[in-house]
């Protein structure tokens, strides 16, 4: 969900078209930061990426992995 100063109710970019690997869906997330610019992060475990929605947005980006898990540079595993 994503909040807005004064609302009554959040705004879902994420999570509400079920599990998997699109940049509307999560797979096991576990870390969520929202930044004083309203931009949502999250760790993605399943997927092995960090996730990221600026305010505004309804569709994410990876700002990094989503590669598979594993050890290399472009790679994370299971981020938290």
């Amino acid at each position: 969900m994503k909040w807005v100063k004064g609302a009554k109710q959040g705004i879902v970019v994420a999570g509400n078209q079920g599990e998997g690997h699109g940049l509307t869906q999560l797979s096991y997330p576990e870390g969520v930061v929202v930044d004083q610019l309203g931009t949502v992060v999250v760790a993605d475990r399943g997927n092995h990426r960090i996730m990221r929605w600026p305010k505004g947005v309804t569709k994410g980006s990876v700002i990094v992995g989503g590669n598979d898990g594993g050890g290399q540079s472009n790679r994370l595993n299971g981020p938290t």
